[in-house]
């Protein structure tokens, strides 16, 4: 094999590399395109402790029925909401823990680097809290 040959095959292997990263950073991007609004924001925070109606949404965000209502439809199509309906009710849920990890990466780091120190740890640390587990079941006793 020729050196040609060689430098050839390297900038070809480098090529498919960029364009796997290149899927990636479209990815990346589309989440953070997707999380630049900061209603979107709040409604994953009102989400975080578990599936609500989109009624009970509004009130935790504190914005129109029709601004809330469009975010939760763009972040359902998106793929990081789920969404259900019952009777009159539309319920909506994190679909995409990841996305709920990455806000409350970024959050944190904010929050703890505020100049006023506003936020206590207390207040950072409920950032988008994680629902506690469920209790785990007592086994029966062998009889």
């Amino acid at each position: 094999m020729g050196k040609h040959y060689m430098r050839n095959h390297a900038y070809t292997n480098i090529l498919e590399a960029m364009e796997e990263l290149d899927r990636v950073f479209e990815k990346v991007s589309g989440y953070f395109s997707l999380l630049a609004e900061p209603t979107r924001l709040k409604i994953l925070h009102a989400l975080c402790d578990g599936e609500k109606p989109v009624n009970t949404v509004v009130e935790t965000v504190g914005s129109s029925q029709t601004n809330v209502s469009r975010h939760l439809n763009a972040m359902y199509r998106s793929g990081v909401l789920s969404r259900r309906k019952e009777a009159n009710l539309v319920y909506y849920a994190i679909a995409d823990e990841s996305v709920v990890e990455l806000c409350r990466t970024v959050c944190v780091q904010v929050a703890s680097r505020l100049e006023d120190n506003a936020l206590t740890s207390g207040a950072v640390n409920r950032f988008m809290a994680q629902p506690e587990p469920p209790p785990a079941r007592r086994r029966k006793a062998a009889q």
